[in-house]
């Protein structure tokens, strides 16, 4: 990064999480290592191997105090958990949601992710209206709940949004990279502010694909709280989620001069894919790749890997867990003696897919601004190749008030990569 480049800060927060919604809740959820994972009878009967998952609970009670009864109508889960995310970080940012009449903000643009948002109304509506011969019956909203944008341009009429918005789609990196993409959108000087990061609806037509790969946990279907287990030795798979976290983007000039709160400033970030190759495959990440990312993160921030004094890991629960620590020890060039403290926010919520990376950065500002790492539950029995890093990794919230600077890292399906680094705001 150029320091003639404009830089970047955290100025608004939305979290729509399995264990809380809003700010206080979550951080309250995150602070007492309160899981929101639970069993879910409709994936019981259709017979998933995994019945449990993290689902934002009684949305339906508050969703109409962000939508009117036409708008919710004209949306699936996926786009209110975005909408939700994205009002509350706009307002928590110091904006007022604007009126119909009031004109487009040239300044302000969104890139709101998301992974397979949108299939539950295309199995549930889409295809068999369309099978059964009831094309007219399909009504007019069907295209804008179905095409992968929908969550962002929604958004967009809802906050009068009149820079870029886009929809990313990288997978389990979806909202890693959009925070990642829309900072340097306001890094070259291209938007002033800019929404940035994923939702993912609970459809269990999204779910069960991956039931059917077998990469979902079964073994927990009566302890939810103890199914999603990251970098344990009995880590038997990840636990779905679903939610938004958003984090509104801007440039610190411009929060300055309106004198708005400052959570973090985004120090740099990096995306890239390792091609399939060197152990890399549509599932599995190629570590020579994932070390690149990490190291380019930390050259793009200007700072060293010794800087680090958090890691917010990708960290699943599955294979994946230890040859992704060893990565980051190897990236940030520090022994398993040294390494910064390591935890996962998916231990709490499962993972979101293309909501994830959003709300684990939304989870990783909050330790920030609040001087916290929050435990990462369930792996009290260590997977024994992570014994080496065993001081490291934070079962039980530990406050830490000298917390300055923590990564962000999430790998996808497709062997994508995303890294992002934020500083606490001095």
């Amino acid at each position: 990064m150029s320091k003639a480049e404009r830089r970047v800060v955290v100025t608004g927060l939305g979290v729509l999480a399995p264990n809380g919604h809003g700010l206080d809740e979550f951080t309250s959820a995150l602070r007492a290592g309160r899981s929101g994972i639970r069993h879910h009878a409709h994936l019981e009967e259709l017979n998933f191997a995994c019945q449990v998952g993290g689902i934002p609970e009684n949305v339906e009670q508050f969703q109409g105090q962000y939508l009117s009864a036409d708008e919710l109508f004209a949306m699936n889960a996926n786009m209110i958990y975005a909408a939700i995310g994205a009002i509350d970080a706009w307002k928590d940012a110091g904006f007022e949601v604007p009126g119909p009449d009031v004109e487009a903000d040239w300044e302000t643009g969104a890139m709101i992710g998301t992974g397979i948002g949108g299939i539950d109304t295309i199995s549930q509506t889409l295809g068999p209206r369309v099978d059964a011969g009831k094309v007219r019956r399909l009504g007019s909203t069907m295209v804008e709940q179905i095409m992968s944008s929908g969550n962002s341009a929604r958004i967009a009429g809802l906050l009068a949004l009149g820079n870029q918005v886009s929809t990313n789609s990288s997978a389990c990196n979806t909202g890693t990279e959009a925070v990642v993409m829309g900072a340097q959108r306001i890094r070259d000087g291209l938007a002033t502010r800019m929404l940035a990061g994923g939702s993912e609806g609970h459809s269990h037509y999204i779910w069960a694909g991956f039931d059917a790969m077998k990469v979902l946990n079964r073994t927990k279907n009566d302890d939810p709280a103890a199914a999603s287990r990251p970098m344990s030795a009995s880590a038997a798979g990840f636990i779905p989620g679903s939610g938004a976290g958003v984090l509104m983007l801007e440039e610190l000039e411009s929060a300055q001069g309106r004198g708005a709160r400052i959570y973090a400033e985004v120090l740099g970030g990096a995306l890239n894919c390792g091609g399939h190759r060197q152990g890399g495959s549509m599932t599995a990440p190629n570590p020579n790749s994932v070390q690149r990312c990490i190291r380019g993160a930390l050259a793009d921030a200007g700072i060293a890997g010794t800087e680090i004094d958090a890691i917010n890991g990708h960290l699943t629960a599955t294979f994946a867990d230890p040859h992704e620590v060893n990565n980051w020890s190897k990236a940030l060039e520090r022994a398993p003696a040294d390494m910064p403290f390591i935890h996962s926010t998916k231990s709490l919520i499962g993972h979101a897919l293309g909501a994830a990376g959003g709300l684990e950065c939304v989870a990783s500002i909050l330790e920030l601004h609040h001087g916290f790492v929050h435990g990462s539950i369930n792996c009290d029995d260590l997977h024994p190749e992570l014994e080496a890093f065993a001081g490291a990794v934070v079962h039980e919230t530990i406050d830490l008030p000298s917390l300055r600077t923590i990564a962000k890292a999430s790998f996808g399906f497709g062997d994508v990569n995303g890294c992002v680094i934020f500083r606490k705001f001095a």
